[in-house]
């Protein structure tokens, strides 16, 4: 398992290793101990999700409110995905900034994004299967939203699929209409939260 940095402080994309014979394929595909080695902080499971989705299906971008926040751990065990994380924390110096990761079940990867970050993705294959661990149970009061379709946030979604939204997500904010709302966590919580986890 190796990983790495994304361009959105605080997210990570980790490479896993597969292993095949004549059986079929396994793959580790979570390590708390690697998790925990390469970000410096532990990853406080409360729920376990997983979503099935048609090609085209887009879903979030979503976003908790800190504190507790909402890390999660994203894994594409079937089919293909390509998941975006977007810094949504006023205050930080990426704020807005996005970056994204093909999740193919072919080619193992993993996301992990900590509190405070801005999560969506896009099904590239029908029956595109994911599966997240996350740091927090839902909270419907405390669970947002923004656009994934903000032109001034221009996520790298591809040209050629049709986009399938839930109601929710086709009515939520722009980024700019949700920090004016005071949706958006602010990096000042989020670096407390982070430094809480980290003791």
């Amino acid at each position: 398992m190796e990983i790495a940095p994304l361009a959105v402080p605080d997210g990570y994309v980790l490479d896993l290793v597969a292993h095949g014979d004549g059986r079929g394929r396994f793959t580790e595909w979570y390590r708390a101990d690697v998790l925990a080695g390469a970000t410096g902080r532990s990853l406080p499971l409360a729920q376990a999700n997983h979503s099935v989705s048609a090609r085209g299906v887009l879903r979030g971008v979503h976003f908790a409110l800190v504190p507790p926040g909402q890390a999660k751990y994203v894994y594409c065990p079937a089919g293909r995905v390509l998941d975006v994380v977007v810094d949504v924390r006023v205050g930080s110096p990426t704020f807005g900034v996005c970056d994204s990761v093909l999740l193919d079940a072919d080619r193992p990867r993993a996301v992990f994004l900590a509190e405070g970050l801005g999560h969506a993705f896009l099904a590239l294959e029908d029956r595109s299967s994911v599966t997240y661990l996350v740091s927090s149970a839902w909270s419907p009061g405390r669970e947002f939203g923004v656009s994934p379709l903000d032109p001034d946030l221009d996520l790298p979604w591809p040209a050629d699929v049709e986009f399938v939204l839930s109601d929710k997500d086709r009515a939520a904010p722009t980024l700019a209409e949700a920090r004016e709302q005071g949706l958006l966590p602010t990096m000042a919580e989020c670096a407390a939260r982070y430094a809480q986890l980290r003791d």
